[in-house]
């Protein structure tokens, strides 16, 4: 039992020192294109806003109830002090680009060709969002999406802005 024990720890640790988590450090930096336009965006550049980070793919079901909703939030706070920025994992650009027709947002929606930035946050499951503070903190992490989840998250931004 011992030996399980251990196993199971060293699981539970490898998996943690990989994934980021809320209130443990700031973020992985990347710089990925939009999905359309290809104009890269760096996230360190948006140091001094409330960042929202969203991780979705065409193929995700809860996807199609958050996008909307987070363009709701999107458009109801200034840009000058939050963004949101989704990052696509699908493999094929056009499945994405398909999704984007039938749900279409405001906010920028970049492309991680490589499946790099996924493994740098530890996303294991869809979608998940990751809530940075002006500092580049991560505040919250958010898995899945239910109904009330945009609710909720507009509190804590709204705590965030109000910092």
């Amino acid at each position: 039992m011992q030996k399980n024990s251990r196993v199971l720890l060293l699981l539970l640790l490898t998996f943690y020192s990989a994934a980021v988590l809320a209130g443990k450090g700031a973020y992985p930096s990347f710089s990925l294109p939009r999905l359309g336009d290809n104009k890269k965006i760096e996230l360190s550049k948006l140091r001094g806003k409330v960042v929202y980070i969203d991780f979705w793919a065409s193929w995700c079901g809860p996807c199609r109830q958050s996008m909307p909703k987070f363009n709701v939030i999107y458009n109801k706070l200034p840009r000058s002090s939050f963004e949101i920025l989704a990052i696509n994992l699908d493999e094929s650009k056009a499945d994405a680009l398909r999704f984007l027709e039938d749900y279409p947002v405001d906010y920028p929606v970049l492309y991680d060709a490589t499946g790099s930035t996924p493994k740098q946050f530890g996303v294991k499951v869809m979608p998940t969002g990751y809530l940075l503070d002006r500092f580049g903190m991560v505040r919250h992490v958010h898995q899945g999406f239910r109904s009330g989840d945009d609710q909720l998250l507009m509190n804590e931004i709204k705590k965030l802005l109000s910092e």
